[in-house]
């Protein structure tokens, strides 16, 4: 990587930590941002420099049909995800566990059982994701349903869940 070369002065140096070239991380903000706000401009460069550092990678999102965006949010929530409803008539949610995310869309008419919707997830620590799924009392048949852990001849070790709308959830990790 290349080298960072400040012409700032030594007083101003002293409030930044270079930890890459692409991330300068202000320590102590200057007096006139000094605040508790949220809104405040450091806490709102903080904010995005933090984001900026969880996602090293592109990513894909997926975007899953739903029945109805309030009841779809309610169920994730079941399994630990936070959720922000979007636009009028609230018909898009967007759901966050971690550094997963989901996104669902409202489809009216959507039968369940017909669905074939769905997506992977990929996660470091699929036991401890399984155990904490199970919190969710789910059943093994029918719709919503979660399926058991298993080790699978792919090399992953994973297990599924049928959210009420009937999108097949897979959640695994390399063995």
């Amino acid at each position: 990587m290349g080298s960072v070369v400040s012409t700032a002065s030594p007083s101003c140096r002293s409030r930044f930590r270079v930890t890459r070239v692409r991330d300068i991380i202000q320590t102590t903000p200057p007096r006139h941002v000094r605040t508790r706000s949220d809104r405040s401009p450091f806490v709102i460069r903080l904010k995005l420099r933090m984001t900026e550092r969880m996602q090293e990678h592109d990513i894909a999102i997926p975007i899953l049909p739903c029945r109805s965006v309030q009841e779809t949010a309610e169920f994730y929530k079941r399994l630990g995800f936070g959720a922000k409803i979007w636009a009028a008539p609230n018909n898009y949610a967007i759901l966050t566990r971690d550094n997963v995310e989901l996104h669902f869309f409202t489809q009216v008419g959507l039968d369940p059982a017909s669905s074939s919707a769905g997506c992977y997830i990929r996660v470091l620590n699929v036991d401890e994701t399984y155990s904490k799924f199970t919190n969710a009392n789910l059943g093994d048949t029918g719709i919503p349903r979660m399926d058991g852990i298993e080790n699978k001849p792919w090399g992953m070790r994973e297990f599924a869940i049928v959210d009420l709308n009937g999108n097949l959830i897979r959640i695994g990790q390399t063995i």
